[in-house]
């Protein structure tokens, strides 16, 4: 009986991962860090890497940049998520490392992906291996490093931000896959047209994956040589295309109306477009950004507790995932729309900056500056400065802080409206204290 032998293996991986690019010239996006002339570009086309951290959304190609920089490298690359692995792990891929060293004499890229997802003592676990070299570090993350990365470890990764990727950038990502023969779908001269891409390209929201695992989907529906239809997209992409229009602009309007329902004081219309938005497949966790910019800026110090409900919102679903998490925001849309309301920060705020940078040139008045050392001291600098906690009602009044052209200057003006009535209150007082201090120097 003969044998049947095959001349290749099929590839059974998803089109997304068929599709990763392996050269720079393959890899769509992200223009500020590769384009021509760009830092890390030089970098990798030189074969030099070194530590770093890839910050942005999901499906923007962090991933796919940290195999380009082993591949360029031409280092070994260990892998970990933080999702699945811990400190265990984590020594393990250093061994490896230290294997791969010795006998091959090749450096090893470490990539971690969703980084921020281990705790302190995992993240200092890496420190001295990327001290001494063991490892190329490359950490991957959604959040923003700066809240959720160690000081000790962000000092030596520097940080990318990746960012989500454009429509056209999308729609050439998607034809890309559609022309190429070896890794995509391109022997089954599939049809895109133009507005179908466009769709497309806008349903995905800038996530290359998502828009590839769509295309393959409905590439199953398709005979050999026939067209994508709009109607294909409705289908695959079920209910997360529910309530955003073609242009994309409803998507905005949708957050819009969550935003100026809450300003308005209105909290059951900021949770019917909230809902909204969830049922059009929009990430809770991008209204739990807006609702702490709403925050600061529409109330303020009229109610502190908003930014703090705010916060543990987007806490509780990291803690909890979606079910409760999406709740745990619709708790603090409707606790925002029913607080008090205040711009006062907001305007103070642009105020202070505006003139902050027109009157850059003004020194700092020496009662005010700092004084650690004698020499400092013998300038003049802190002299004459009144320690408040020593004064009456813990205020020395008619001090001034402000330098001697700008003393006039008031930027903060309190509403009427709850906590910041308080406020209002207090500095008025404060001010009367100041006047009759003025006055009595006068007497």
């Amino acid at each position: 009986m003969s044998s049947l032998s095959f001349d290749f293996a099929p590839d059974f991986r998803p089109l997304a991962a068929r599709m990763r690019p392996e050269t720079l010239e393959q890899y769509i996006g992200q223009s500020h860090l590769l384009g021509e002339g760009q830092p890390l570009r030089q970098a990798l086309e030189a074969g030099r890497a070194h530590s770093m951290m890839f910050w942005g959304p999901p499906g923007t190609g962090k991933t796919t940049l940290a195999e380009l920089v082993a591949r360029y490298a031409n280092a070994h690359v260990e892998r970990i998520s933080a999702v699945t692995s811990g400190v265990k792990e984590i020594r393990s891929a250093i061994e490896h490392a230290k294997n791969v060293a010795q006998s091959r004499g090749q450096r090893t890229l470490l990539f971690v992906d969703e980084v921020h997802r281990f705790n302190k003592s995992q993240q200092d676990a890496f420190l001295p291996f990327i001290e001494d070299g063991t490892v190329i570090f490359v950490g991957a993350t959604t959040e923003n490093p700066s809240f959720e990365i160690n000081n000790a470890l962000l000092s030596r990764a520097r940080v990318y931000v990746i960012k989500q990727l454009e429509p056209q950038e999308i729609e050439q990502i998607v034809q890309q896959a559609l022309q190429d023969e070896e890794r995509g779908l391109g022997k089954r001269k599939l049809t895109l047209p133009a507005e179908v891409a466009l769709k497309l390209a806008q349903t995905c929201d800038g996530d290359a994956r998502k828009a590839l695992n769509l295309i393959e989907l409905m590439s199953d529906m398709l005979k050999d040589g026939e067209a994508f239809t709009e109607e294909m997209i409705v289908q695959v992409a079920g209910q997360q295309l529910a309530g955003f229009d073609k242009n994309g602009d409803q998507y905005y309007d949708l957050i819009s109306a969550v935003h100026k329902s809450i300003r308005g004081s209105a909290p059951d219309a900021a949770l019917y477009w909230y809902c909204r938005m969830l049922e059009g497949g929009c990430d809770p966790l991008y209204v739990a950004r807006r609702l702490l910019a709403i925050a600061s800026e529409d109330i303020g110090n009229a109610d502190p507790m908003a930014m703090t409900v705010a916060v543990n919102a987007w806490e509780c679903f990291h803690r909890v995932g979606p079910s409760e998490g999406e709740r745990a925001i619709a708790q603090a849309v409707l606790y925002l729309a029913s607080a008090p309301k205040s711009n006062a920060v907001y305007t103070a705020f642009a105020r202070a900056r505006q003139l902050a940078r027109e009157t850059g040139h003004e020194p700092v008045p020496k009662h005010l500056c700092n004084a650690p050392t004698k020499l400092m001291q013998e300038i003049g600098n802190g002299e004459g400065y009144r320690y408040a906690h020593d004064e009456p009602n813990a205020y020395a009044s008619g001090e001034k802080y402000m330098p001697p052209s700008l003393t006039e200057q008031q930027f903060y003006y309190p509403t009427e409206r709850g906590f910041e009535k308080r406020i209002k209150d207090k500095l008025t007082q404060l001010r009367q204290l100041d006047e009759q201090s003025r006055v009595k120097r006068y007497e």
